[in-house]
């Protein structure tokens, strides 16, 4: 490798790796935590100068002619491109504010060996192009919440059976996609199949709400968050997938938005609140996928990145809400707006940002993915808008009965410590950043989008109308 540009992509694998082993070996919880957050913090900062080296240098990777990969396994099988070089440090921002949020009452069930472990497999997957190697990142990480939850005395009966079934499926399917005819690329719907199921679209949504019902919420935000599905989605079906097959995933997808916006507005519980977000995200991400124009790709790749900042901070609201209050039950109202205000004001950002609310990450991404819906017509144009009303609606109702209404009486301060006023700020800013000014990372999704379509054109002499939209 060119000694005079580090691969700080393979850096900060390599750092997530190192510190899983370490933190495995620490007893004290407090050494536990100062190990995880120092390989945390060096693995963030190194896929954060990975960006930057990737757009510094206009999209070229200056380490790829001569690189420890390329030597070792005759081939650059993890790199980044305009796809994956945001994702990456979004991913590695996630794990850092999760650790760095955790309350010393939540230190002993956030295993900082897991996180590190589930940071380096992401930091992996998300830079992957190799089809083998993407399907065994993503069969090993849908495999590692089984032991999260037999950690936690919990049954993992119906995520076993949801991700086993996905495992199955993607591998089965994989081994369709090596053929240089797209007429006998079998393979394509059985991985669309399997990048469903890990998305949570209906029939098979139930698994998220048992995860992240089951799971400790750190971890289980981890899981969820990134939407690791549509990374599938846009590496291994976009680019094959007949028009016909897309149609199919926009239908699957209004429908699931829909349907799980209208359970999100009825939940009892903050926790099942919190998983119909994250499977309606998901599905209006598919929407933009299935779509399949320059604009709605766009839209689909924006949406993802603020779906991920918006889930992981509105996750990590109702994180320290438990830890100080305990289940939240959205039945009544609490009045916990006096006790902890710099709480309510980061709930209600971070989940209407993950609506599309104006002046935040996720309105641009959801606009563009209307304007594409409503070109393909009215019926798709019309779910998204009320998809996106309905968990608008939910996140409001879900704030007044949290924060507003009766007086919550305490002995004792419950207000939020530094770490976690500090994790959720950086979040924040990050969310009302992207909105006030937004255009450099439309760009940068714009042209991920074209790379796509090129990709997709190649396999399709004849693209589908609106292919250059």
């Amino acid at each position: 490798m060119n000694e005079a540009f580090p691969s700080w992509l393979e850096a900060a694998i390599l750092t997530a790796c190192l510190g899983a082993i370490g933190a495995s070996t620490a007893r004290a919880r407090l050494r536990a935590f100062a190990w995880g957050m120092t390989f945390t913090s060096a693995a963030a900062g190194c896929a954060l100068l990975a960006c930057v080296q990737y757009y510094w240098f206009s999209g070229t990777d200056p380490g790829v002619v001569d690189d420890w990969q390329s030597r070792f396994l005759g081939d650059r099988l993890l790199a980044l491109d305009d796809l994956s070089a945001a994702m990456v440090p979004a991913v590695a921002l996630l794990h850092w504010v999760t650790a760095f949020a955790t309350p010393r009452a939540r230190m002993r069930r956030f295993s900082y060996t897991w996180s590190l472990a589930a940071l380096a497999l992401r930091l992996a997957l998300f830079s992957c192009r190799d089809v083998r190697l993407l399907v065994a990142l993503l069969t090993v990480e849908a495999a590692l919440p089984g032991f999260e939850l037999r950690a936690q005395r919990r049954a993992p009966r119906v995520y076993a059976v949801h991700l086993g079934v996905f495992a199955i499926l993607l591998i089965v399917g994989a081994c369709g996609l090596g053929s240089s005819s797209t007429s006998s690329h079998w393979g394509v719907p059985v991985v669309a199949a399997a990048v469903l199921i890990r998305c949570g679209a209906i029939p098979f949504h139930c698994w998220v709400t048992d995860w992240i019902e089951n799971a400790s919420s750190g971890i289980g935000l981890l899981f969820v968050a990134p939407l690791s599905g549509i990374y599938a989605l846009a590496r291994l079906v976009v680019p094959s997938a007949s028009d016909n097959l897309l149609r199919a995933i926009v239908a699957l997808g209004v429908l699931t938005a829909i349907y799980a916006g209208a359970l999100a507005v009825v939940q009892r519980e903050a926790r099942r609140l919190l998983a119909y977000l994250v499977i309606s995200g998901g599905a209006l991400v598919l929407v933009g996928f299935g779509l399949h124009t320059r604009l709605s790709i766009t839209g689909a790749l924006c949406l993802w990145f603020s779906t991920l900042l918006s889930i992981g901070g509105f996750g990590l609201a109702i994180r320290a809400l438990e830890a100080r209050f305990g289940p939240l039950a959205l039945v009544a109202h609490r009045g916990l707006y006096d006790h902890a205000p710099t709480l309510a004001v980061c709930f209600l950002l971070t989940g209407l940002a993950g609506v599309g609310f104006p002046g935040t990450l996720g309105f641009i991404a959801t606009e563009l993915v209307v304007e594409s819906a409503l070109h393909a017509g009215p019926v798709v144009g019309l779910g998204v808008v009320a998809a996106t009303a309905l968990g608008g609606v939910a996140v409001v109702r879900a704030y007044l009965l949290l924060f507003t209404g009766a007086r919550h009486a305490s002995p004792i301060a419950l207000g939020i410590g530094p770490r976690e006023r500090a994790a959720l700020l950086i979040v924040a800013a990050l969310i009302l950043g992207g909105g006030l000014f937004p255009h450099a990372g439309v760009a940068g999704r714009q042209r991920a989008a074209t790379a796509l379509l090129d990709a997709r054109a190649a396999l399709h002499p004849l693209p589908a109308r609106d292919a250059r939209r």
